[in-house]
């Protein structure tokens, strides 16, 4: 999570390729969007032939098939195209290593194109909640989170420091992805989520084939109760959608429904305490200015003050491969 080094100042040019660096994701943001990888499956086509199967202009197919050439995605012999190596692995609709969250990466982009209006007016424009922003929205964004849960969880249960077996509450838990983790490893693990989402958390874990069962709870955990007697209450990509007075409410509401004892688990982007860095967090302020009413990247400093404010002791930080955690304890 290191920053980006900077544009050397003598070349203009390297402000153009930065500023210009939509182009090559919105390229291959609109084949997957088209599904075009998904015709390539295995088989080498004309430009043509793709532009048939996926109902789309056969000169414009073209010259966005070439662009992927030129980009290293797809391949192109004696005018036929098709998948390269990451292509076939990762953008194939069905196979395992599909990368279905590209799909929220595709809607980002519409709300990263009023970043200059959100920073004029301080904040996104208005826009439906979560839970009312359609089927496809919802699917796109709970496959983002879970690829990168997924490969997130194994390592947020091993610095959690619980012992065997807790009962772990994964408070906005989505796919489940880190409730599925825990219960692997020998504890209790519940989610809680939106009652538009559970349906997804079930379906997640269902295909996990997990030896022991994992509890799905629905309810908005803003307003309704979360239960009580846990021994960990695990808050995963949850703090950054919220302004700092409601993340005060939420952990105090997270630490009252745990067991004498037990622990809160904040994971996040932290930004440096000067705001200065490192990148991705930085980046990640901007997308919650674009994406929601108040959300930000915080400090682990205040994160610490909210754990603290709510009884916690024995405040810790623990920085991992792709975010950060801060573990308090009652």
């Amino acid at each position: 999570m290191g920053r980006m080094s900077r544009p050397d100042a003598a070349s203009p040019m390297a402000l153009f390729e930065l500023a210009s660096a939509f182009q090559r994701s919105r390229v291959l943001l609109t084949a997957f969007e088209l599904d075009l990888f998904t015709v390539l499956n295995d088989q080498a086509l004309t430009s043509a032939e793709v532009a048939a199967a996926i109902d789309a202009d056969p000169r414009a197919t073209d010259r966005l098939m070439n662009a992927l050439v030129a980009l290293g995605v797809l391949d192109k012999e004696e005018g036929r195209f098709a998948n390269g190596p990451l292509a076939s692995r990762h953008l194939v609709r069905g196979k395992p290593g599909f990368l279905a969250g590209l799909g929220h990466t595709a809607n980002l982009w519409h709300t990263w194109s009023d970043l200059t209006g959100a920073v004029r007016r301080g904040g996104a424009a208005p826009r439906p909640p979560i839970n009312e922003r359609g089927d496809d929205w919802l699917r796109s964004f709970i496959a983002a989170m879970h690829g990168r849960a997924t490969e997130a969880a194994p390592e947020v249960v091993a610095l959690s420091g619980l012992e065997k077996p807790s009962r772990v509450l994964d408070l906005g838990g989505g796919s489940g992805a880190f409730a599925m983790a825990f219960a692997r490893a020998g504890h209790t693990a519940v989610v809680f989520d939106l009652p538009n989402v559970v349906p997804l958390t079930r379906s997640y874990v269902s295909a996990g084939g997990l030896a022991a069962p994992v509890e799905v709870m629905a309810g908005d955990y803003l307003s309704d109760p979360i239960g009580e007697g846990y021994d960990a209450v695990l808050l995963s990509s949850v703090i950054h959608s919220h302004p700092p007075e409601v993340n005060r409410r939420l952990i105090a509401k997270a630490a009252s429904a745990l067991n004498p004892g037990g622990r809160i688990i904040v994971r996040d982007f932290l930004i440096d305490e000067d705001r200065r860095g490192p990148l991705q967090p930085a980046l990640f302020a901007l997308n919650m200015l674009v994406g929601t009413s108040g959300g930000d990247t915080y400090t682990a400093s205040e994160v610490r003050g909210w754990l603290l404010e709510a009884g916690c002791r024995d405040v810790v930080r623990r920085d991992t491969a792709t975010a950060s955690l801060v573990i308090g304890r009652l």
